[in-house]
């Protein structure tokens, strides 16, 4: 009998990534093609959904002439995508809109308008009013009616490749419960819409889709969609899931008390938990389903937190960007080393990260700041200043889920995306929260998530936690440092007060 194969198709921000891996997990081939992100105004983010799809067309193909595989041999496939923005299909699944990223901040009037039902949105769905689906929808709904009408439903990107490819209707759309904390009009923990929170913003029920499980099978690969993608017309396609849940998955975070740090394009603080605990005091975590059943986790991220050190580097640090370029590990190795030299605070310097608004919880004018600068501070300083404040922000998400669950022991911190390969960014973080950061023995975490769902929908996999677990192994752990961890602890308390008090001044900017 020949191998069985499994494709995960990752529709990230940055861009789409698409992987083979057989049935052992055993990476066989992947490809990758960048995202072209849309600018329209001030504040909008947009991306075609047509360009959505082609990109997961693309990397399929890619993926397949690199393996030389038999395409009869894929038993499934699965996407996972952005989670926050919203896009849409009419009846035909045409797309009547473009994709509304979690990047654009035009519907930040409706997010004000729900924050008088804040209360009862977070005990529902888990999550605060934010840049998410809830007033992304309303916006649509109030500033562009005739674009509303034409909507059949609201989908996110994972729901509307998948759908296409297997050439669904608009009354066929899906969404799966690892989405629901961004709605803002869920019941999260029974997995369905909210009748109560629709009635109060007067969103119709049937301008959203369908919640499905991620490894419902929700149609089969077209004779179109063969042909553009090289695949076997009739393969199974799984709902999937969003990006980070399938990250988790894949980085086997399997376990309750276990972190999960994403050093990506935004910053994401996760922990496993055992129970759907919302956040209503602080109005700050999302409590979200992971894949597996029964397990959830809490989440907080920075906007663009990883962005940071990509804007240093082209608009603080354009001469060492060139000087840098031909050296082992580029621009971020040496500025890592450099960091490593500065001491814990950066010689009273502290940073606040939200240079596109702060989002956990929404304040969505607050801006980036430089604290305490003074002539004996150089770039290494800012940089790793610029380091810390993601610990600082991390350290205040860690204390709400501690305040939320107290017994809740923090085992380890498992580190995903590029920033994982900074040892003195990993080494400041276990410090400042007190855990270990582990470093994994793979990248490809949300597509190798993704794969698992596709295996486990098709019956290639029966139990996803323990094939995930067996899939990967750690290759580093970094310990925190007693001394450094108490030093560290004015340092966030004063960067919270920072905060707090810009805010204020930033809102009256």
């Amino acid at each position: 009998m020949g191998k069985t194969y499994l494709i995960g198709v990752d529709l990230g921000t940055a861009g789409t990534k698409a992987a083979i891996f057989d049935s052992e997990g055993n990476l066989i081939a992947d490809a990758y093609e960048e995202s072209r992100l849309v600018y329209p105004k001030p504040g909008w983010v947009e991306q075609d959904p047509e360009d959505i799809y082609g990109s997961a067309v693309r990397t399929i193909r890619e993926c397949l002439e690199r393996s030389r595989i038999d395409p009869g041999a894929v038993a499934a496939l699965a996407f996972d995508g952005q989670m926050a923005g919203i896009g849409a299909v009419d009846e035909n699944w045409g797309a009547p809109i473009h994709y509304d990223s979690w990047l654009d901040t035009r519907c930040r009037a409706y997010i004000e308008q729900m924050q008088e039902e804040a209360d009862r949105i977070i005990t529902l769905t888990g999550g605060p009013p934010s840049i998410s689906h809830g007033a992304k929808i309303l916006w649509w709904m109030h500033e562009h009616p005739d674009a509303f009408r034409r909507i059949a439903k609201f989908v996110v990107p994972g729901g509307y490749v998948a759908g296409r490819m297997a050439g669904l209707r608009g009354d066929e759309a899906f969404m799966d419960r690892t989405y629901l904390h961004f709605t803002c009009f869920s019941d999260t923990a029974a997995s369905q819409w909210s009748e109560e929170l629709l009635e109060r913003f007067d969103v119709p029920k049937e301008k959203l889709p369908r919640i499905v499980d991620p490894w419902e099978v929700i149609g089969c690969v077209t004779k179109e969609a063969a042909q553009e993608t090289g695949l076997r017309q009739g393969t199974p396609i799984a709902a999937g899931c969003g990006d980070q849940a399938a990250g988790m998955l894949g980085a086997a975070m399997v376990r309750p008390g276990m972190v999960f740090d994403v050093a990506g394009t935004a910053s994401v603080f996760a922990v496993c938990l055992d129970r759907f605990v919302p956040d209503r005091r602080h109005r700050t975590l999302f409590v979200a389903h992971l894949a597996v059943p029964g397990l959830y986790y809490a989440l907080a991220y920075i906007n663009g937190g990883g962005m940071n050190l990509r804007w240093f580097r082209d608009e603080l640090a354009p001469h060492e960007k060139v000087e840098t370029a031909e050296r082992p590990g580029g621009f971020y190795a040496w500025f890592d080393q450099k960091a490593e030299a500065i001491p814990p605070g950066s010689d009273h310097l502290l940073f606040l990260p939200h240079l596109g608004g702060r989002v956990c919880p929404s304040e969505p004018n607050l801006r980036g700041v430089f604290f305490g600068l003074n002539w004996s501070h150089t770039k290494a300083h800012l940089y790793r200043a610029i380091l810390e404040s993601v610990a600082y922000e991390y350290a205040y998400y860690q204390r709400i889920v501690q305040s939320l669950l107290p017994d809740l022991q923090f085992t380890e911190t498992r580190v995903i995306g590029g920033g994982a390969r900074s040892r003195v960014w990993n080494q400041i973080k276990a410090d400042v929260l007190n855990t270990p950061y582990v470093t994994l023995n793979r990248q490809e975490f949300p597509v190798l998530g993704s794969a698992i769902l596709a295996g486990y929908a098709v019956g290639v996999f029966k139990d996803m936690a323990a094939i995930a677990e067996s899939l990967v192994s750690p290759t580093s752990r970094i310990e925190p440092r007693a001394e450094v961890h108490q030093a560290y602890q004015p340092l966030i308390e004063q960067y919270i007060r920072l905060l707090e008090q810009t805010k204020p001044l930033f809102e009256a900017l």
